[in-house]
């Protein structure tokens, strides 16, 4: 019984990939990929003679640079930073017109590129502002108060524009979490990591599509194809054949999902290097803000986990309109309307709307960008961010959906 159902699943799985447009819907995933991965890895590197270079040897300097400044991020490496950067930008290469003599400057702070972003971000004049510039006016006294700034801009914040969003046990949360962090910082090269979860929505995002198109036949083609007379009156039509075909949803999803995502990570840090893989994520500035005190490894394993079970859930969610209508076409635009509706909700701006935003499923998708926003919930009594209880909840919507997808296509009348 068990190899008969096995080779049931196996042959839905042959039935989706067999299709000319299932063929060419993964070239196309393969063909967006390499574009992808080909942005992923544009690193440029300018030499002491202030010509670009790309490729390896860009990766190799850059590396190189960045390896002369990894440390502890304790003050006296700050003052170290600080003076560096106004070193560099009262040079007279700094301060000339010639374009060739400013990237020669620009090459002399590549190693502390990161740092200084970071000071951008600590030195600010608000939470949400960022200049490029600031680092530039910063002085070695400046650098006490580079984790203390943190914490201030982050209370400033909830004192002032955000002092309606959150509630006073919600603040304390968000100023007890930044103070959780453990100080001072690690800097390391870590450009191999920062590649990868820059284009990882885009990479999350256009699978999803792509499965979405690739499962939405499994159950509505019998409709299509006018078989379903004949797979309804057959012996297993009303209970090992459907048990079959949500089994070839599941293997579809998981084998092209983990598929894309092996070979994403692969080239990408294969060919940038895992440098930093055990960093805090807020030693890069793009997480500065990040109340999760987590590493770039465990923001790496939300980003795939979250994107996984929301491929899941979405597949699902698309097989099941498609038994419902009968028809592939609007269970292909379920994952189309999910991610991309929300982004007009969102010019509402409202705390409330943010709230439910922060609960739909296109989050999951997009893990890594959601890590940086201040989304709140109580559970239980005690307050979470958004990201574990988003990746509970739809983990259990997607384990509700199989029985109710299951009783919905057996019990579908014949014509």
């Amino acid at each position: 019984m068990k190899e008969r159902v096995s080779k049931m699943t196996r042959y839905e799985v042959k039935k989706v990939f067999a299709k000319t447009s299932s063929k060419i819907a993964v070239m196309l995933l393969l063909f967006v990929m390499g574009i992808t991965c080909f942005f992923a890895l544009d690193i440029t590197y300018v030499d002491e003679n202030g010509s670009t270079r790309e490729g390896l040897a860009a990766v190799s300097g850059l590396k190189a640079a960045q390896k002369e400044w990894a440390g502890c991020l304790d003050e006296e490496k700050i003052r170290k930073v600080i003076a560096e950067n106004r070193r560099i930008q009262n040079t007279p290469e700094a301060l000339a017109q010639d374009i060739t003599q400013k990237e020669i400057a620009y090459s002399w702070g590549q190693g502390i590129k990161e740092i200084r972003n970071l000071l951008n971000c600590a030195y600010a004049k608000g939470l949400r502002e960022y200049d490029y510039y600031l680092a530039d006016s910063l002085t070695e006294e400046d650098a006490a108060d580079f984790y203390r700034n943190r914490t201030r801009l982050l209370r400033e914040w909830l004192e002032g524009e955000a002092k309606d969003q959150f509630t006073d046990e919600e603040k304390e949360y968000l100023i007890g979490q930044y103070g959780r962090m453990d100080t001072p910082l690690y800097y390391d090269y870590m450009e191999g990591w920062q590649q990868l979860f820059k284009f990882a929505p885009t990479v999350v995002m256009l699978t999803m599509l792509i499965l979405g198109y690739l499962v939405a036949g499994i159950f509505s083609n019998e409709f299509a194809w006018r078989s379903d007379a004949v797979l309804f009156s057959s012996f297993y039509g009303r209970n090992k054949a459907v048990t079959s075909k949500i089994k070839a949803g599941f293997c579809v999803v998981t084998a092209v999902y983990s598929a894309v995502f092996t070979i994403y990570t692969g080239i990408v840090l294969l060919y940038l290097g895992t440098d930093g893989w055990n960093l805090p994520i807020q030693s890069s500035w793009i997480s500065w803000k990040c109340f999760y005190n987590i590493t770039n490894l465990q923001k790496y394993l939300f980003i795939i986990g979250g994107g996984y079970v929301g491929c899941l859930f979405l597949s699902f969610l698309s097989m099941l309109v498609s038994v419902k209508t009968r028809s592939a076409v609007p269970a292909v635009m379920v994952p189309v309307l999910v991610i991309f509706i929300p982004s007009f909700i969102a010019n509402i701006g409202s705390p409330f709307v943010n709230k439910i935003i922060g609960l739909l499923p296109d989050q999951l998708l997009q893990a890594g960008e959601a890590l940086n926003y201040f989304n709140l919930y109580s559970v239980g009594g005690r307050i979470t961010g958004e990201l574990p209880v988003i990746l509970i909840l739809y983990t259990i919507l997607t384990i509700v959906i199989l029985p109710v997808l299951y009783q919905t296509y057996r019990r579908m009348q014949i014509g």
